[in-house]
């Protein structure tokens, strides 16, 4: 879920504008990432014609589609993905840093999970349809509507989904973490979540291409989507994607929903090389 966009106040790094060969690798990249993310959606779609009247809101076939979609589009992109730690098995949430468009298929490449994400993005032409194709969960930035966001959070665990969310409420230069907004943190202070929640905090490091700016990978402020996906399918050489999973938090050992956040924020803070 996003709110304002951040935008920070060091200026933009130069977006990389394609030319000549650079046409090439978007090309080469972007089309087969295309390609793949069409007919997968294609059959996770006809998937869950079967899967739905079976299991009802549980996905217990589906999401594999969406981890291979999200590593196959960074493998062809060029990154080299490494990996520190493991996804929790207990019910309940993952929280993450956030700095790109790219954090979509990078958390979702090794871990079966379920975005929360502002209304609006359901009604966005293209991803809006993805969004909903593979169970993003649509809350509105409205306190009238904490209850029946409680509801459907609990409904969603209940259905043994791992919610994701990005606490900081926007996106970044990559390089810095924001304090994290704790309303999303009061739902699984409420019984029954109370007791049988966990949130696992987890850091992504963009690592930069040899020579290039930190903020490289970097999404925010006034950034356009379109010329931001063109950087980076035309980077000759890609940098490296680094993910690392803490040890998950019981909710229940906290006070309230600042502490948790707060801690949280700390441990996702703690493996960020480039944070500011």
């Amino acid at each position: 879920m996003t709110s304002p966009t951040w935008a920070g106040d060091e200026g933009y790094i130069a977006q990389r504008r394609p030319r000549g060969l650079d046409w090439w690798r978007v090309l080469r990249r972007g089309l087969p990432g295309v390609f793949v993310i069409t007919i997968c959606l294609i059959l996770l779609l006809t998937l869950r014609l079967i899967e739905r009247p079976l299991f009802g809101a549980r996905r217990p076939i589906t999401p594999y589609i969406t981890c291979f979609v999200c590593s196959t589009v960074l493998w062809l992109i060029g990154f080299q993905y490494d990996v520190k730690g493991k996804p929790m098995r207990h019910p309940g949430a993952v929280v993450a840093n956030h700095a790109s468009w790219l954090d979509i298929f990078t958390l979702n490449a090794r871990q079966r999970i379920y975005y929360v994400s502002k209304a609006e993005v359901a009604g966005w032409p293209g991803i809006g349809i993805l969004a909903k194709a593979t169970g993003t969960v649509f809350i509105a930035r409205d306190r009238r509507e904490a209850k029946r966001q409680q509801h459907l959070f609990e409904d969603r665990l209940w259905a043994g989904h791992k919610l994701l969310f990005f606490p900081e409420g926007t996106s970044t230069d990559a390089i810095r973490v924001l304090p994290f907004k704790t309303t999303l943190f009061q739902a699984f202070f409420s019984e029954p979540l109370h007791d049988i929640s966990y949130i696992q905090p987890m850091s992504v490091n963009y690592h930069a291409p040899e020579g290039k700016d930190l903020r490289y990978y970097g999404w925010w402020g006034d950034m356009e989507l379109v010329p931001n996906i063109l950087h980076v399918l035309s980077t000759p050489k890609q940098g490296r994607i680094e993910v690392i999973f803490h040890a998950p938090l019981k909710v229940s050992d906290f006070e309230n929903r600042k502490s948790l956040a707060q801690e949280l924020e700390t441990r996702v803070r703690s493996t960020q090389i480039n944070a500011v």
